[in-house]
């Protein structure tokens, strides 16, 4: 199976009791059952979350030829997901970059090893 990949940047909020919540929420033991699962549903294949200081770094995975668009969209309107989204906005700053109603930027690949070696 082909993988494309986007990489997703967005802020948190600088209050390091509120960063604190947020990752607690997204430990194993913590997260709504129903958000994996839908994530999953959706047709995202992997999803991960990193962060320094304040700014989360999110690699998302799906299929190739998958529009991310369609499949956040297909997330939102499984069970839980938009009540996730909206308690985890209260822990977000809106980025400049990014749409009316959404938090995550997508990114600008600037540097690709395996486009170099072609």
């Amino acid at each position: 199976m082909a993988i494309q990949r986007t990489c997703m940047a967005l802020d948190l909020k600088d209050d390091p009791e509120l960063i604190a919540t947020y990752e607690h929420y997204h430990q194993p033991e913590n997260i709504w059952r129903e958000i994996p699962a839908g994530i999953r549903d959706a047709g995202i294949v992997d999803m991960q979350i990193y962060r320094i200081g304040t700014r989360l770094f999110m690699i998302v995975d799906c299929e190739e030829g998958t529009d991310l668009k369609t499949a956040f969209e297909k997330m939102r309107a499984l069970p839980r997901q938009a009540e996730w989204a909206a308690f985890m906005a209260g822990f977000q700053v809106k980025l400049p970059e990014t749409l009316p109603g959404e938090h995550w930027a997508t990114m600008k690949p600037v540097f690709l090893l395996n486009e170099s070696l072609k």
